[in-house]
């Protein structure tokens, strides 16, 4: 199967992003739990998840994604952030074991000059206190570019996480076009190298979702700076080799590309008509 969509606004609801999706092409959607900026979270309303979940149901939507706020952070050196990180991640959970199957994705952090292995067990501890066996929701650590003291830019540091988590059936991998490209791994004509690679060191099947964003800059660059498709340093032959890979059938493909809903919308046609 093939799941495409966007990042959407959640300012409508659940329902409202559920239509917007179907009018623009996309059978699948990503939005923020709550002000990606901030920590503040609408009241959840059962009622209007109820109503996401028939359409989903009657038009055959993939997994949706879910997207921490971008100031979570739990591998930071600051114990109240680290607090923050704690209360956000425990409440955005019990929310969405509401809408079963969602995928709930986050960056591991950054450890700002701690050590990758003392900014893992902040972002472990966090973990193995709010996840629990029998979930819903599937939690994945988002890729990242290498950007400062990020966590996660590498697979052995995903796999490192990973391994040490209580709930480990219950946690996986968003795979980031962008990020991994910036990272240095070689996701254009090397793209199957580089799953082998993954698959030999975290699985495959671990992969729960896919941010399909072309890259501003190019290869190793670790900068994080996401393009629209075909204008970047991944270009769209390279596009169309990661849409049609058989390792990400059935996964929710979601574009970050810097567009409005015109732009995705377009972006998703053209994405449909390279899928063989």
């Amino acid at each position: 199967m093939f799941y495409i969509g966007c990042h959407l606004s959640s300012s409508g609801g659940y329902a409202a992003m559920g239509e917007e999706a179907l009018r623009i092409g996309a059978n699948t959607f990503q939005f923020f739990t709550r002000n990606p900026r901030g920590g503040s979270a609408k009241k959840f309303d059962p009622d209007d998840a109820a109503k996401l979940i028939s359409i989903m149901k009657e038009n055959s939507f993939g997994p949706i994604v879910a997207h921490a706020p971008y100031t979570l952070n739990p591998a930071s050196a600051e114990a109240k952030t680290r607090e923050f990180a704690d209360m956000v991640f425990k409440d955005d959970i019990e929310t969405l074991e509401h809408i079963p199957g969602t995928v709930y994705n986050f960056h591991p952090g950054s450890h700002v000059g701690q050590g990758v292995g003392t900014g893992v067990g902040h972002i472990l501890n966090m973990l193995n206190r709010h996840m629990f066996h029998g979930m819903k929701t599937k939690v994945t650590l988002e890729t990242m570019a290498g950007k400062g003291s990020e966590i996660g830019s590498t697979f052995e540091e995903l796999k490192t996480i990973i391994d040490g988590c209580d709930f480990a059936k219950h946690l996986y991998v968003c795979l980031d076009t962008c990020h991994v490209s910036d990272a240095g791994y070689d996701v254009c004509e090397g793209l199957y190298g580089t799953l082998e690679e993954f698959d030999k060191i975290i699985g495959t099947k671990k992969l729960a979702a896919v941010h399909l964003n072309d890259s501003k800059n190019p290869r190793g660059s670790h900068k994080d700076r996401h393009e629209k498709i075909g204008q970047g340093f991944l270009g769209i032959e390279n596009v169309e080799r990661i849409i049609n890979c058989p390792v990400f059938d059935g996964l929710p493909i979601v574009l970050e590309t810097p567009n409005d809903i015109d732009g995705y919308e377009a972006e998703i046609k053209l994405l449909r008509g390279m899928r063989k």
